[in-house]
């Protein structure tokens, strides 16, 4: 039985990441539109008579949210009644669902009555955490084995501060990610790290401040991830999912800082727009790992700092 359900929890986690990336691709073609101002049909038909790129880019984003959807319900359901005894499988198996029910009606709003820029930003954020909730629902399911028992875990107060701090900053990120995309402002610098010749000057107007504000936010969740690895590395090497998981975390970053500067580089290139949202995902994905895991952890400081003075007498 819980062979199956990891397996299953595997394919819907895949799955829920072909729905980010889906929503990602149809903003980045302007697809959003593909299918006219109905919803779930394409143009009020079945079998659309004129097919048009856009019309197949959005009808496959449709028809993967649809299919997914149901594997969610499915997993949600099947982990209730399998690992219901895990504390956070029930949360997290509603959440999946609720997010990924909110996730459709946003998308269904927009293409029926549409949305400003700023309020179709949030549904990429949206279509994060409906994926995060897979995540470690699947997470969850895998963690049966005993393998590794998250309660024995020793997060003292300020890392836990860290991890939420820069969790919920995070969405900041994503959001204003997001808006570059709506707004279309993705090319509207021609540099990299700053706007127009690398040149220090406020910028002039909307689409500038959107694509400079999203830089300024990446750029400071670099560094905070940057400095949470130093402490990390520093406090944390007998405990590794804590020690290895931030350093991961801070070379996602950095990739995610890479790509984001080779779009530029590249004009727009669409291979690396799905990548930078991939690496979102997958960064967002391991943040929500540690809050996980800052919840159910053990905040005993004195235990943790004991620890940390053995483990220096020893060297």
């Amino acid at each position: 039985m819980h062979r199956s359900l990891k397996w299953f929890s595997v394919f819907t986690t895949i799955g829920m990441l072909f729905i980010l990336l889906g929503g990602a691709l149809v903003t980045k073609t302007d697809s959003g539109m593909g299918c006219g101002r109905t919803w779930p049909l394409c143009n009020g038909q079945l079998i659309p008579d004129e097919i048009t790129i856009e019309l197949v880019i959005e009808f496959a984003h449709r028809i993967v949210s649809g299919v997914v959807g149901l594997m969610v319900v499915i997993l949600s359901v099947w982990s209730w009644r399998s690992i219901g005894h895990i504390r956070e499988t029930k949360f997290l198996s509603a959440t999946s669902f609720f997010f990924l029910l909110f996730q459709g009606l946003v998308g269904a709003a927009a293409v029926i009555w549409g949305q400003s820029d700023f309020v179709l930003a949030i549904h990429f954020g949206i279509s994060l955490i409906s994926f995060s909730t897979v995540f470690l629902l699947t997470l969850l399911i895998f963690e049966v084995d005993k393998k590794f028992e998250a309660e024995k875990l020793v997060l003292d107060t300020r890392m836990r501060r860290q991890i939420i701090g820069v969790t919920i900053y995070s969405f900041i990120v994503v959001y204003t990610g997001a808006l570059v995309r709506h707004v279309n402002a993705s090319l509207v610098c021609r540099d990299w790290p700053l706007c127009i010749n690398n040149q220090f000057a406020l910028p002039t107007n909307l689409y500038e401040w959107v694509q400079m504000g999203h830089r300024t936010a990446a750029g400071i969740i670099f560094i905070w991830i940057g400095y949470i690895m130093y402490l990390a590395i520093k406090h944390y090497q007998h405990q590794k999912i804590v020690y290895w998981g931030w350093i991961i975390t801070f070379s996602l970053v950095t990739l995610q800082v890479i790509a984001g500067a080779f779009i530029i580089f590249t004009k727009g290139n669409l291979l690396l727009a799905l990548t930078h949202a991939f690496l979102i995902a997958c960064l967002f994905g391991i943040l929500s790992y540690f809050v996980l895991l800052t919840y159910r952890s053990k905040s005993n400081e004195v235990l943790l700092n004991t620890h940390i003075d053995s483990s220096s007498n020893t060297q």
